[in-house]
């Protein structure tokens, strides 16, 4: 007879829609790796994990917030649903519990998990980011989390250094995606045709779109007006925010094209000649893509008064990977039209500063490579080793 493998129980954490994805491309690496075990999983899901037949505990958008005073107006609810978050994933036992980016959230839910089930393995999928504040959360988290699965390579030697648990690099999500970022030979031709492309990314959050799109609006007239013939910009706009930005657009001098999906930002990331981005990932994005960029980023008054708190030479993920601040950043009182436009109309021409740039991201895909394995499945063999134990 064949023997009968016992259920594996699963929790899985996620607090934000980022995490929702890591997490379903991990369900379905786990289950793959797995398939003559029967897995049940339960915690946290948004529509990716769903659609892969987890039922969440509550709405993801109950906790999605960002931002020092946004948390405080909502800590009451937020405490909430971290008690019930741990007391479901206690009473449902599990054999090993997963925890996904949104440290403020699923870290809480981690603790009280370990101190009542202590035995029970919690494996952490991205990093916070100890390596740019906070860096005595390392020495922390080696209490209560077993392994992180890091997706940025320079993480591994931070939590080392910090005294952190075991942290393994197994590759940033957007390596999957080198073919839709990286541009045709075709594609890279139009690159050099009249009138350049210009990618604007204002971001994907309301705070950021509230603060940068009127400052990304004068920067766009004024290197119109200094480049002195038509440019084509692009605004790939998220969806949650396209009444948003459809409504700020029509203060602008210069009337951006505005595009929406991921296939839209991604086909004007494969033939932009430059960008003008608020710093987070679309920067990693746009290195990945070979094109340059000029970054900015403000922040709300609180937020700006921790600056001082932070411990790397740059907010760009390109920069931290690469280890040289190729790309400018312009940050609260520098995120201004006139410095972005001194940043970004150099881009436009055939400069040293684009060279620069380039040479850079050339040597990001190396640094971010992971052989023939994918995140997920680089991921999914680590949590195997986990549950086999």
């Amino acid at each position: 007879m064949i023997p009968i493998l016992p259920e594996l129980r699963i929790g899985i954490i996620v607090g934000e829609i980022s995490g929702d994805a890591l997490g379903a491309k991990l369900v379905s690496a786990l289950r793959l790796k797995m398939p003559d075990r029967s897995l049940l999983f339960s915690g946290t899901a948004g529509p990716a994990m769903r659609s892969l037949g987890l039922i969440s505990l509550f709405p993801l958008e109950e906790i999605a917030v960002m931002g020092i005073v946004p948390v405080i107006k909502r800590l009451p609810s937020l405490l909430r649903r971290i008690r019930e978050t741990a007391d479901a994933m206690i009473a449902f036992k599990p054999d090993l519990l997963i925890i996904i980016d949104s440290p403020d959230f699923t870290h809480r839910v981690a603790k009280r998990l370990h101190a009542a089930l202590p035995d029970t393995p919690i494996i952490d999928y991205v990093s916070p980011t100890v390596w740019a504040w906070r860096p005595g959360r390392a020495k922390k988290m080696a209490a209560y989390i077993d392994h992180v699965l890091a997706i940025l390579p320079f993480e591994p030697s931070a939590h080392q250094r910090l005294g952190g648990p075991a942290c393994t690099y197994v590759g940033h999500p957007l390596i999957e995606r080198l073919d839709e970022l990286r541009p045709s030979a075709q594609e890279l031709d139009e690159r050099n045709h009249e009138p350049p492309c210009v990618v604007v990314l204002p971001g994907s959050r309301r705070s950021e779109i509230t603060r940068l799109m009127h400052v990304f609006g004068e920067t766009v007239a004024r290197t119109q007006r200094a480049y002195g013939a038509p440019i084509d910009f692009v605004l790939p706009a998220v969806d949650h925010l396209k009444a948003a930005i459809e409504d700020a657009v029509e203060d602008w001098e210069i009337k951006p094209h505005v595009v929406y999906g991921e296939a839209e930002k991604y086909r004007a990331f494969r033939r932009a000649r430059a960008a003008l981005a608020a710093s987070g990932t679309v920067t990693l994005e746009l290195a990945l893509a070979h094109v340059p960029m000029a970054v900015g980023y403000q922040v709300g008054a609180v937020e700006g008064q921790i600056r001082h708190l932070i411990h790397v030479p740059s907010i760009v993920l390109a920069n931290l990977v690469i280890g040289e601040n190729v790309v400018p950043e312009r940050i609260q009182r520098e995120c201004n039209p006139e410095q972005l436009t001194a940043d970004l109309l150099p881009l436009l021409g055939q400069t040293a500063l684009r060279n620069r740039q380039i040479a850079g991201f050339e040597r990001l895909g190396d640094a971010m490579d992971i052989g023939d394995q994918s995140p997920s499945g680089k991921a999914a063999s680590i949590v195997f080793e986990y549950l086999n134990r």
